[in-house]
């Protein structure tokens, strides 16, 4: 059954994730200021699955169940499904202007499903079947699962098994007859705290001797052993602010990272889907990847049109919107933005279908997506620090704009004072002005660079991973005989 935004919050409430933040335990984690934000972004994930203008893109008919299920916990099954999720995504990021976490968890999926196929068709293991059980249970009780790959990984000159502590790469520390017991930690995870749960993936490829580092397992985010410490955000503290508001620039949504450790937790047989298969660890990170690359053409691009839209605001209200280079420069981004959205687009419609019957995305073509998002973002958010002005950042707060201490000959207040010299155009107030000025700098420089400029280069993978990757599928040995046809060589 779907879930609503506020059934989503509260199921978080019935949780006992271990939560810590600037040195001490939280609490209430899911109405701390700072966390809040990004919770509200996963919300709206289920929100619009339940809007009817959104149904098509938001929900999908389970293949494994037949039920109506929310697309993030459905496994594609056509290449329309594939455009489908991309298309879901920019929507998200239209509607957030940030991260709304729940991709790391769909793509796990669709790549856990294909490579458990392929491992039980060689070794005659039972992954496959376990792993259709527990998407199952996660499609019914629609829950947000945290695709957690990436490890601390150390010193990285050296393999897992080499590191002078072991635990740089989470691995398997004792087998029992009824599970395993792990030990590690997974970095950077993306809305790992508001999850209901976590789905573990090995995170590079191995060798027979890093064996107990190929693991895939699926764990409740409040098990045993299992505890979270928050991510620092530039101007995040902003947030607990009395009274904040302006300031925020995006006040009602954000992203979120944290790192995630895993202190001696058992895992029992029926949610373990690699266990020492050592030679299938670089397929399922290769497909999750890809996967994820091919999601940046969609979220990434939502949050674009955003910036977009405040970078044309603020030459509004600053009054420079005629000015030539100004459309020039709006026409850039669009471009820019749109390009990004053409790869995720292209990725998906030539698709193809898994051994195990779901679909994958161009290898190639998503690698391409990927290596484009860590560039774009940075010289449309450039674009957008140009239109906006210095003011974007050098502005008094909002307490400043408030104030009522006066400073002037004539007894002027500083908000007055405040509000008299920044005022832009005379089609916006002051405020409106410093709001879309403190918009664009959250997402240029504070919290919401998270979910959109940072993340862009490192978030799915280096730009080096994409550019290995795109040098394995560029074919250019094929490429050399096509020009040799033609050029008439014929050695």
């Amino acid at each position: 059954m779907l879930m609503t935004g506020a059934q989503y919050i509260e199921s978080l409430r019935k949780l006992k994730t271990r939560v810590y933040m600037f040195g001490e335990q939280v609490e209430n984690w899911v109405d701390h200021p700072i966390i809040r934000p990004s919770i509200n972004c996963v919300a709206m994930t289920y929100e619009l699955a339940g809007d009817p203008e959104y149904v098509d893109l938001m929900t999908a008919k389970s293949n494994l169940t037949g039920e109506t299920v929310n697309r993030f916990s459905h496994l594609h099954q056509s290449t329309d499904d594939l455009r489908k999720k991309v298309k879901m995504q920019r929507l998200l990021g239209q509607k957030t202007a940030s991260c709304f976490q729940r991709c790391v968890g769909m793509d796990a999926f669709n790549a856990i499903y294909s490579t458990t196929f392929e491992t039980d068709k060689k070794y005659g293991t039972e992954y496959h079947k376990r792993f259709v059980e527990y998407l199952k249970f996660v499609q019914k009780n629609d829950l947000t699962i945290d695709g957690a790959m990436t490890d601390p990984k150390g010193d990285r000159s050296k393999s897992p098994s080499a590191q002078e502590d072991p635990d740089m790469f989470l691995r398997i520390v004792e087998k029992r007859a009824d599970g395993i017991v792990v030990r590690g930690a997974k970095t950077h995870q993306t809305g790992s705290i508001n999850s209901h749960e976590h789905l573990v993936m090995p995170t590079i490829s191995m060798t027979e001797a890093d064996k107990s580092y190929a693991v895939c397992f699926a764990v409740p985010s409040d098990a045993d052993g299992i505890f979270m410490i928050y991510g620092r955000q530039s101007c995040d503290t902003r947030k607990m602010e009395e009274g904040a508001d302006v300031d925020l620039g995006n006040k009602q949504f954000g992203g979120q990272e944290a790192l995630v450790v895993f202190d001696d937790v058992f895992i029992p047989n029926d949610r373990i889907f690699l266990c020492e298969e050592w030679d299938f660890a670089g397929m399922l990170v290769e497909r999750f990847a890809g996967y994820h690359r091919q999601s940046y053409g969609g979220c990434k691009v939502g949050v674009g049109d955003v910036i977009i839209g405040a970078a044309a605001l603020a030459a509004d209200y600053n009054g420079a919107n005629k000015a030539s280079h100004i459309k020039d420069k709006l026409i850039e981004m669009t471009h820019l933005n749109e390009t990004l959205y053409c790869c995720g687009i292209a990725c998906s419609a030539e698709g193809y279908p898994t051994e195990a019957g779901n679909y994958s995305i161009d290898m190639l073509l998503a690698n391409v997506c990927k290596q484009n998002v860590t560039r774009f973002p940075y010289e449309i958010v450039r674009l957008a620090e140009d239109i906006a002005g210095g003011l974007m950042v050098t502005m008094p707060s909002e307490k400043d704009f408030k104030s009522k201490v006066k400073v002037g000959k004539n007894g002027e207040t500083i908000g007055e004072v405040c509000n008299k010299y920044f005022k832009g155009s005379p089609i916006a107030t002051t405020e409106e002005r410093m709001r879309v000025l403190r918009f664009i700098e959250n997402v240029a420089l504070g919290t919401a660079a998270v979910g959109y400029r940072t993340e862009s280069m490192h978030g799915a993978g280096s730009p080096q991973a994409q550019r290995i990757m795109i040098a394995r599928q560029g074919n250019i040995e094929a490429k050399k005989e096509l020009a040799k046809n033609i050029a008439g060589i014929k050695k």
